[in-house]
């Protein structure tokens, strides 16, 4: 029974390597998972990771802290909202993690998202620049890359043989190994459309947020300023076109106008499913 299953769910997988989507910009992507899916698997898989962190004392509750990360998020995830209506119905929820020696931030599919203490610790960032990170972040989840990393996932040897290892005698045996696929996705390096795409989009949210799209530059000076052991884990996860500051640089005076508008305004009414309340 168990190879017959195991069969089953390779097979199935090789058969919908066809599968493929379009993102916002038009580029067609691998959909060996449907971002239905994607937002299903990644909830679960947050509510474990976070549950254990939890349990370890490692997500931080530092109001003062929180408290930055929620305000900033909450802006970008109306602007999100905007950008693409039905993710209001989205369960957007952040949390801070306690690990200082890493340097990252992460948006699952469905708006669950992670920050790190070394990144705000290492980089400290200004509310701008921290801005653009999260940015850019909700716009991989907007643009589907989420799912698009866990069709990688699956796809290669290493998420075939995971699939193996949980078909058994179950019939949730392939939710299971979607659900690990999402966890193992975060951990994946994006490709450099992906990352020109959250560029693009992530820089629009934050000017339209009321942050300075300049801040996107100096955000990535630091990013490559910081080394110590190694790259921060940010780098290895989102890959830099080597275009990149001289791409963000064209775009800031684009974005300016957003910004203009913004940043007199009072600041955005919270969404409807708080990320504050998530907590």
């Amino acid at each position: 029974m168990r190879s017959k299953t195991r069969f089953g769910a390779t097979a199935l997988i090789l058969v919908a390597l066809g599968a493929c989507a379009t993102s916002p910009t038009g580029r067609h992507t691998l959909a060996l998972v449907s971002e239905n899916d994607a937002i299903a698997a990644s909830k679960e898989a947050y509510a474990t990771q976070m549950g254990d962190l939890r349990k370890e004392g490692k997500l931080v509750t530092d109001a003062r802290v929180t408290r930055r990360v929620d305000a900033i998020t909450e802006r970008l995830v109306a602007q999100a909202i905007a950008f693409r209506p039905d993710t209001a119905n989205w369960e957007w929820s952040v949390q801070v993690i306690d690990d200082p020696e890493t340097v990252n931030a992460w948006c699952m599919a469905g708006g669950r998202m992670a920050v790190y203490t070394g990144l705000l610790q290492k980089i400290d960032p200004s509310d701008d620049e921290l801005a653009q990170v999260l940015g850019h972040e909700i716009s991989h989840a907007l643009a589907n890359h989420t799912a698009e990393r866990m069709s990688v996932a699956l796809a290669t040897s290493a998420g075939l043989a995971v699939v193996g290892a949980l078909s058994k005698d179950n019939d949730g045996a392939a939710l299971g190994a979607v659900a690990l696929a999402a966890q193992v996705a975060i951990q994946l390096p994006n490709s450099r459309a992906a990352e020109s795409e959250a560029d693009r989009i992530g820089i629009e949210l934050a000017a339209k947020a009321g942050y300075n799209p300049n801040a996107a530059i100096s955000l990535w000076q630091k990013m490559e300023k910081v080394g110590g052991g190694g790259p921060p884990q940010f780098l290895s996860t989102h890959p830099a076109p080597g275009n990149r500051q001289q791409t963000l640089a064209a775009l800031a005076p684009k974005m300016m106008p957003f910004y203009e508008q913004a940043r007199n305004k009072a600041p955005t009414h919270p969404v409807s499913n708080s990320v504050a309340d998530a907590r």
